[in-house]
């Protein structure tokens, strides 16, 4: 069957759409998994601010009480920008998705030949304002872990000084 110049067209038309929601589903798939590691980093964060909270005992309780309280504020960020670059990865794959659809009634019906065009670039834009968002929850995160080692460093300064005030004690008393 030998086949026409426009049923090839139209194929060769149609598969750049089909890349774009490939694109699409990959990016969907690895942005759920940064929400699911957010939401078990908003989980553990909270079960120590229970315990920070429940009398628990121990040395810098304020310090840590404040830095688990800044955490939950970034990850709530984080949670909301991934949020709304899910939402336009899934907005940019219903546009590819019609896309490819009215390129193959825009082919047949010859109505509505813009139609695949601007759902094409449409789409476009909305990756576009995805891979932003993500950007910015990328950089939010670097800053989160950037905080929380220098939070660790500050526990251990504080833990070295409060050894080198004891050992000041002991020498004090023994001269005493």
């Amino acid at each position: 069957m030998i086949q026409s110049p426009l049923s090839l067209d139209l194929l060769t038309a149609m598969i750049t759409p089909a890349v774009l929601i490939s694109a699409c589903g990959t990016l969907i798939f690895s942005t759920s998994t940064r929400l699911a590691r957010v939401v078990d980093r908003v989980r553990e964060l909270t079960n120590a601010m229970d315990m920070l909270y429940a009398g628990a005992e121990g040395d810098f309780l304020e310090e840590r009480r404040a830095e688990v309280e800044r955490q939950l504020a970034i990850h709530a960020r984080r949670g909301r920008l991934i949020q709304w670059s899910l939402t336009s990865y899934y907005v940019s794959l219903g546009l590819f998705v019609g896309s490819a659809a009215a390129i193959g009634v825009a082919a047949f019906l010859h109505v509505a030949a813009w139609l695949p065009t601007t759902m094409g670039i449409l789409g476009t834009l909305a990756l576009f304002y995805a891979s932003v968002l993500l950007i910015n929850e990328t950089r939010l995160a670097v800053r989160s872990v950037n905080a929380e080692m220098s939070f660790a460093l500050k526990l251990r300064d504080l833990h070295v000084e409060r050894h080198r005030e004891g050992e000041r004690e002991l020498r004090v008393r023994a001269g005493s």
